[in-house]
Parts: structure tokens; C-alpha cells; sequence
């Protein structure tokens, strides 16, 4: 899964590892702008918010986050990391129009974001199980919610 995302945020390059307790993700507003939340939840952390930093698709189709007020967003990350079975880090880039699926989810005035994960494709399954929603975008219209 999704351990660390790249990203650029006010002219730098920044990277953000979810075993951080302080990991954060952007977030592509609809103005154009980017705003930073923390990701996820880990198990110290205050909240009543899931516990981890990921979404399945097919639990978000299923209600199970529901109760927590989903809203699909999209990460304008550079590139982002996974780990294979052996533990080593892979980077995998973006191109232009792709963004990670996101999925900001509340409780009061509680809110995180989370990495909507898909299974690997047949081809990943030797390096990973879950990878993360890549989502393409191809006008300027779809560039933002």
C-alpha cells in the first residue's frame, strides 16, 4: 500500500511518510488551490476516525464510510511509494492529468485524509496487494472538484 507520497507545495518538494504521526497529504480544492490535511488516523492519535491511512473502493461503495461524511478528492502528487513483499521501497511517478483518489472523511470537527487503494492489477500482485486509485484527468473542466 501507499506508504509515502511526493509532492510540491509553495515551490518545494516535499515528502510524506504515513508512519509519521505529522504525515500530511494535499488536497486539490476547487478554487485551484492546495490545502495540506493530516493522513489518516494511527493508533495513539485522538479521533474517532478509522485507524490507518487507506480506503478500499469497494468498502467506500459498500457504506462503510458512510457514517464519516466522505468527500472523493484528488492528491496532486508527483510520485508515490510502495513497499514490495521483501520490504523495499519502489517509487512509482505520475504523469500529468493523474492524481490519487483521496477520500476526506469527518466526525465533529475531526477531519483526515485518506488513500482510496484498488487491488493490484494481476502484473503488481508479485510487488503488492493494494495499490492506490489513479485517477486521470484530460480537460481543465476535470482538473478539480
Amino acid at each position: 500500500m501507499c506508504g509515502a507520497v511526493e509532492f510540491a507545495h509553495h515551490g518545494q518538494i516535499l515528502k510524506s511518510y504515513f508512519p509519521n504521526p505529522k504525515a500530511m497529504l494535499p488536497v486539490l480544492k476547487r478554487d485551484g488551490t492546495i490545502e495540506l490535511l493530516g493522513w489518516g488516523r494511527r493508533q495513539k492519535q485522538p479521533g474517532k476516525l478509522p485507524l490507518g491511512g487507506w480506503a478500499r473502493l469497494d468498502s467506500i461503495y459498500a457504506g462503510r464510510w458512510q457514517a464519516f461524511k466522505p468527500t472523493p478528492v484528488k492528491i496532486p502528487a508527483l510520485r508515490f511509494m510502495e513497499k514490495d513483499f521483501s520490504r523495499r521501497s519502489h517509487w512509482y511517478q505520475l504523469v500529468e492529468a493523474e492524481y490519487i483518489q483521496g477520500l476526506v472523511a469527518r466526525d465533529g470537527n475531526e477531519m483526515r485524509i485518506y488513500v482510496v487503494t484498488v487491488d493490484a492489477e494481476d502484473v503488481d500482485r508479485e510487488f503488492h496487494d493494494r495499490v492506490p486509485r489513479i485517477i486521470r484527468l484530460y480537460s481543465q473542466a476535470e482538473m478539480v472538484l
